[in-house]
């Protein structure tokens, strides 16, 4: 049964074929702030995919990076290289010859609907 984008149907791990979604901290953040945002910039180098996200130091650049690829993989996010984000100060981004913006899917924007309608359970730590 494929249930969602890049699923094999039998994962279990994206959460996007299950009726439960688990989502960290900072995947929570980054909704937040897209739902605050419609777009937020992204880039990457010309010849690596990995996306990189520089407007907020709440983590690390790779821990930025591993965030965006989870809410990619899960739906909830789509990025976009096509086009830099009009409008945006992309100077944090010199180094990065590939730029363009994240924005949520239909499914992020539900998924951030809920979270704001009944809140979320953090794991105990």
């Amino acid at each position: 049964m494929m249930g969602c984008k890049n699923c094999s149907g039998n994962c279990g791990s994206c959460g996007g074929c299950s009726a439960t979604l688990e989502l960290t901290a900072g995947e929570v953040s980054i909704l937040k702030a897209l739902g605050q945002y419609s777009f937020l910039p992204v880039a990457r180098r010309a010849d690596d995919m990995t996306p990189v996200y520089l407007e907020e130091q709440e983590y690390t650049k790779e821990e930025y990076s591993l965030i965006l690829q989870c809410l990619e993989k899960k739906s909830l996010i789509d990025l976009d290289y096509s086009a830099p984000l009009s409008g945006a100060d992309m100077s944090a981004y010199q180094g990065y010859p590939v730029c363009g913006s994240m924005a949520l899917t239909g499914r992020g924007q539900t998924v951030l609907e809920l979270l704001e309608l009944q809140g979320f359970a953090e794991e105990p730590k």
